[in-house]
């Protein structure tokens, strides 16, 4: 439980963050006069509410503005789910074993629990997950080559394609904006890597409840294509059935 002091000095490293963009263990623990540990503790808390990004040796908060704010703005809606799911499907990578994380919110909360891993390679082009990785000693990251997009903090383009087609992982972990029963799995961002689908032997969506029976712009692929469809609790037993009609479904708890 967090109590209200604790509740404050949260806030307040917010506010330093905002302010600076980024900050040491050591400045945040000197500036509230407590230990690193403490502060440590504090910066997990709000990396897991995803107010915040690890960085080596601290943390940061990005001054997003238009386009660039959404991506924050899509990491906090449905956090407790896509905490439940990233849990769940981080439990499906065993060590040893090699994984490609999509670009999304959702395979961000894939990424942290991954840190638990040992000896786990992660193929990706979202910048976000190689930095939440940085730090995973026992994780290595191999980040694709492409052309830095902001509004999503990726990798897009030619170079990306290249990369993945010479990818061949045990688990490609994949979200989507959508899933319609009569047009399959959906997205909004007409640079979606269809070539992701490709790079591994076991294809996992993950997605929460509140985008299953809705539609996007573009059809990525089929739900009977996915191997598993991983979401959270909050999906309808309606649902849940012509899910599974479908394909294998998995609900996080």
């Amino acid at each position: 439980m967090t109590d209200i002091s604790d509740r404050s000095r949260l806030d307040s490293i917010i506010i330093m963050l905002k302010m600076n963009t980024s900050a040491s263990i050591g400045e945040i623990a000197e500036t509230f006069h407590v230990s690193q540990m403490t502060i440590r503790r504090d910066i997990q808390k709000l990396v897991e509410a995803g107010q915040v990004i690890r960085i080596p040796g601290g943390a940061r908060i990005e001054h997003w503005r238009g386009a660039e704010r959404s991506f924050f703005e899509r990491l906090q809606k449905m956090s407790h789910a896509k905490h439940s799911i990233g849990r769940a499907a981080s439990e499906l990578v065993r060590d040893g074993e090699s994984v490609v994380l999509d670009s999304g919110t959702t395979t961000l909360y894939v990424a942290r629990e991954l840190r638990a891993r040992r000896n786990v390679v992660v193929f990706t082009f979202s910048l976000a997950v190689l930095e939440e990785l940085t730090s995973a000693e026992d994780i290595r990251v191999e980040l694709t080559g492409g052309v830095y997009r902001s509004s999503s903090h990726d990798l897009i383009g030619h170079a990306v394609a290249k990369s993945l087609t010479s990818i061949y992982a045990d688990t490609v972990i994949f979200g989507a904006a959508a899933i319609s029963f009569t047009r399959g799995v959906m997205v909004h961002d007409p640079d979606t890597q269809h070539e992701l689908l490709q790079a591994g032997k076991r294809r996992v969506l993950v997605v929460d409840s509140s985008k299953i029976g809705t539609e996007a712009t573009y059809r990525l692929c089929g739900i009977e294509d996915c191997d598993l469809v991983l979401t959270d609790r909050g999906i309808s037993a309606e649902d849940l059935a012509r899910l599974r009609q479908m394909t294998q479904i998995q609900v996080a708890e």
